[in-house]
């Protein structure tokens, strides 16, 4: 917004591009403030929520094969509801942990909203601090057959994020909105 409260860019036109039960991709046309015309390409995805389950000094993280960058990687559990569905962020984190790792929260704490990709998307996720851990059976989906779990003392936790075994944004900005509530 400028000054005034006037979009910098407005939308003119939009049309969609590609659909699938994951994701929309639309191309909006746009007007800018000095009147010039342009394109933005947007893709739309439900908000997802992550949850950081701690468990004595340490989390408990999930690792998968993660296809669009061809290699494994740990992350927090963290997910949203099939067909572009949305849920209340409480409600989801609870059925992300339980389905990817089995374990119930009895304490469940936002620790706040962040955006992921704001240059090409709107999706957004909430972070949650789960803490007084009951053990459950996961309940994963065929897209998680091959997730493996593990509790991660929190100095390996810092260890992986350097070594390059943690490069979810996500999961890296939800340990700082973590590490801003524990001070």
């Amino acid at each position: 917004m400028t000054d005034n409260d006037t979009p910098a860019v407005r939308r003119v036109g939009s049309r969609v591009v590609y659909e699938n039960p994951w994701m929309l991709v639309r191309e909006d046309e746009v007007e800018r403030l000095d009147g010039s015309r342009g394109i933005y390409g947007i893709i739309e995805k439900p908000d997802f929520a992550l949850v950081i389950p701690a468990e004595g000094d340490g989390f408990h993280m999930v690792e998968e094969f993660r296809y669009p960058i061809g290699k494994r990687t740990w992350c927090f559990p963290q997910g949203s509801l099939p067909d572009r569905q949305s849920a209340e962020p409480e409600e989801l984190a609870r059925l992300e942990l339980a389905q990817e790792t089995g374990l119930r929260a009895g304490t469940l704490t936002h620790l706040g909203r962040l955006n992921c990709s704001h240059g090409m998307s709107g999706q957004g996720f909430n972070v949650f601090l789960a803490t007084d851990l009951k053990a459950g059976e996961a309940d994963r989906e065929p897209e998680e057959q091959d997730m493996r779990q593990r509790l991660v003392p929190r100095a390996e936790f810092l260890e992986m994020i350097r070594d390059g075994r943690v490069t979810d944004d996500s999961s890296v900005a939800a340990f700082t909105l973590l590490t801003l509530h524990e001070r």
